[in-house]
């Protein structure tokens, strides 16, 4: 039975939200959301090919996947996932990672900021960082700064406004890009379906003084659908100095002119406010694990974007998605960044703490795509081809090192001189792509696909007041990739392969010194490789979901640093191979035995990837006379041998409990493979972890329900990553136990 101390602070909590509710209701005359790269409507037919499969596959399944032709985007022979949200019982409201990406197989989690405000995931050996090895969209189109100088993902929408999220492996650099990591779409909910206004919400308490409040309005009335919501999720976080507010605000709109055009804009604007507790060294993290020894350090960040499409049925055969979309943002972090054994106390002369190092950077981005589907027909079978351009511009000015204030609360005062860092980078960017499924009697595809980059970089200002300008940096380059896809499918089981080429181009981080000490090679290589997979995929009736591959990844010309004339010299030094297996099954027993169950429904699922990777090449000639000093056979960073999550869902009516197990292996965080922790705790293997988390979720009628979630059940201390600088040099422990309890209201 629900307290009335927690219905008083569920209905404190609803009164706040009006506020929400009223901007979101403004917001709804003036945007929509790319639904996914598909026309989609319940209410409104969409454009139909002959032939060819627009819609998602739905599914009463948790995590599904596309069907060989999604929108304008060909699937047939892709590792792919689809995260349906409404079908999880993850807990949204603090955006538990490990839950809401259980089902996808071999995911790498950084949880490592404590409010889940930035997803930082990765798989097959690659880095987490902020999701910089994918493609991250929103609705289809890009949400980082620059996909090729610097593409991490500052920006996530917030889990509740999801409908879904989807995931395409490796092999999507063809048609998305040349990311190792391959593509993430978020996909908002969409205003789609027979009422022409609902509203929904979302109101949730939890440990540690969180506070979450969503609401949205949507609906669909002749022609037009639109949707909007507000949301702010605030905390005081697990950890001490580690307090949180974000506020996202989305509107969107629709217009279906016929069943030949549609046209929709939508807009976001997100900012956050994130006080960062920094470091621990190893020693302090086995002590007191919610410590902080950083109470100064804080990251701001506001995000806008916005997209305006069009999709145009040129034929019965034939559509075109023209995408117009474009970034204005910003990041700014002040804090005390010194190796966490110095620490950031008062100055005994000045009785004041030392200034802070301030950091501003300003994104500009722009960017058009048009993508274009055609089925033809030849030997008597039909085929599907699908062809796009890109054009991208993107600006980012980078002001580094500046001397702060000293004061504790955020602020952006440039308190003495200059920046020691004031850089410029421009990235235009222009591609082409064409794939190709071609039928071969009534089972087999072959995908063959090619993708063309142009690319050009431009970087200027200066690294040091005292060095003055540098020479300014000016690259162009253009290259081929190329892939192969193939599948075989029987009934609801197929069998897909595909290789494909990658690309990581030089990242402006590349390009910088870390220090005036350190020299960048000016022959510097952009990385290269490519995915393999291998997979059997598949349902049998509505007990069995399952998903097991292989995969092989190689990535060549890695950047990294060496000693070289006393200085730190940063060049390509190596290669690595990421390879092993992922696997994922789904199952109900009870649908096993009984096609209409009298005692509810069992939902048993496991995912995980057994891997090795490693370094194979070490191109550093320090090596010939201390072979010590190599790196070959070496663990790839951050890439642990086994992940596992397992977890069981009981449903009988309205009442769903789950529970999941996750396990996480030891990893190294550095390529030398440093076994112990060094004293500045940047450095050392981290030992492997297993968490529990739980949900129950009851629904009193299809206007209400009630959820209560406690994460990390059993209180075990873990940790996911060390830092060499931000957001605070040291060991960044996990979040503990702590609790939410969600009220869900749909009119």
């Amino acid at each position: 039975m629900v307290s009335e101390t927690l219905l008083h602070s569920i209905c404190n909590m609803m009164m706040e939200s009006w506020k929400s509710l009223l901007v979101a209701a403004v917001l709804a005359c003036c945007g929509h959301s790319l639904h996914a790269l598909n026309i989609e409507s319940d209410t409104i037919p969409p454009i139909e090919l002959s032939g060819v499969e627009i819609a998602t596959q739905r599914t009463v399944l948790p995590v599904h996947r596309l069907p060989n032709v999604h929108g304008n985007i060909l699937i047939a022979g892709k590792k792919n996932e689809v995260i349906e949200l409404s079908k999880s019982t993850a807990d949204l409201a603090s955006v538990n990672q490990r839950q809401i990406f259980a089902r996808v197989p071999g995911l790498m989690i950084w949880e490592n900021d404590g409010s889940g405000i930035q997803i930082g995931i990765a798989a097959r050996g690659l880095s987490p960082n902020r999701s910089w090895e994918f493609n991250t969209r929103q609705n289809g189109y890009d949400i980082s700064p620059d996909v090729f100088g610097y593409p991490e993902a500052y920006y996530t929408p917030p889990m509740e406004a999801l409908e879904r999220i989807e995931f395409l492996r490796g092999s999507a650099s063809l048609q998305f890009g040349p990311q190792f990591g391959g593509m993430v779409n978020y996909v908002v909910k969409s205003g789609h379906g027979e009422k022409p206004f609902f509203y929904e919400s979302r109101q949730s308490i939890g440990s540690y003084g969180l506070f979450s409040t969503y609401n949205a309005v949507g609906g669909t009335k002749n022609k037009w659908s639109y949707y909007a919501f507000a949301q702010q999720r605030r905390g005081d976080g697990w950890r001490r100095n580690n307090r949180f507010d974000t506020k996202s605000i989305y509107g969107s709109v629709e217009y279906r002119h016929s069943s030949n055009l549609l046209i929709g804009l939508n807009i976001t604007h997100s900012q956050f406010l994130s006080q960062q507790p920094g470091g621990l060294t190893d020693e302090q993290y086995e002590q007191d694990w919610r410590s902080s020894s950083r109470s100064r350090n804080w990251l701001q960040v506001p995000w806008n974007v916005a997209s305006l499409y069009a999709k145009v049925r040129t034929s019965k055969h034939s559509l075109l998605d023209i995408k117009l979309f474009g970034l204005l943002a910003d990041r700014s972090s002040v804090g005390f960044m010194k190796a966490i054994t110095i620490g950031d106390t008062i100055n005994e002369s000045t009785d004041t703490y030392n200034n802070r190092k301030l950091d501003v950077d300003h994104y500009q981005t722009w960017g058009t795509e048009l993508r274009w589907l055609l089925e033809y027909e030849l030997f008597g079978r039909e085929h599907q081809v699908a062809a796009g351009m890109r054009y991208s511009d993107a600006h980012t000015h980078r002001r580094n090192d500046g001397v702060g204030s000293t004061e504790p609360l955020f602020d952006v005062a440039l308190v003495e001189g200059e920046y020691g860092k004031n850089l410029f980078f421009d990235n235009g960017n222009a591609a082409a792509y064409m794939e190709n499924i071609v039928h071969i009697g009534n089972r087999l595809t072959v995908s063959p696909a090619l993708r063309m980059e142009n690319l050009t970089s431009n970087t200027h200002g200066y690294i040091s007041l005292s060095q003055g300008y540098f020479q300014p940096i000016q690259q162009k380059r253009t290259f081929l990739l190329a892939g192969l896809g193939l599948q075989y499918e029987w009934s609801n089981v197929n069998v897909y392969a595909n290789a494909s080429q990658a690309y990581r181009p030089v990242t402006f981080a590349d390009f910088t010194p870390g220090s005036t000490t350190d020299v960048i090679d000016p022959n510097l290589k952009d990385a290269s490789g490519y995915n393999a997979e291998l997979g059997i995929r598949g349902t049998h009736k509505s007990w069995l979901n399952f998903d097991v591959g292989l995969f092989y990844l190689l990535y060549d010309n890695r950047i990294g640093s060496m000693q070289r004339d006393g200085v730190n010299f940063k060049t390509n030094i190596g290669k690595s191979i990421s390879k092993g297996t992922e696997l994922f099954v789904e199952v109900d027993p009870v649908k096993m035995l009984v096609t209409q169950p009298r005692f509810g429904s069992v939902s048993l699922y496991a995912s995980g990837t057994i891997m090795d990777a490693r370094y194979v090449g070490w191109d550093n000639p320090d090596i010939a006379e201390d072979p010590s000093k190599s790196i070959e056979n070496k663990r790839i960073e951050y890439a642990p041998n086994q992940t596992w999550r397992a977890g069981a869902m009981y449903k009988i009516g309205e009442l769903i409990v789950s529970a999941q197990w996750s396990m996480v292996g030891a990893v190294f965080t550095d390529a030398a493979n440093t076994e112990l922790p060094t004293a500045n705790a940047q450095a050392g293997r981290i030992d492997s972890y297993e968490l529990w988390d739980a949900t129950i979720k009851y629904n009193f009628t299809k206007f209400f329900f009630l959820q209560a979630a406690v994460n990390n059940v059993l209180d075990t201390r873990y940790a996911t990553r060390r830092a060499g600088g931000y957001p605070g040099p040291g060991l960044l422990p996990g979040n503990g136990r702590n609790a939410t309890v969600t009220l869900g209201l749909n009119f």
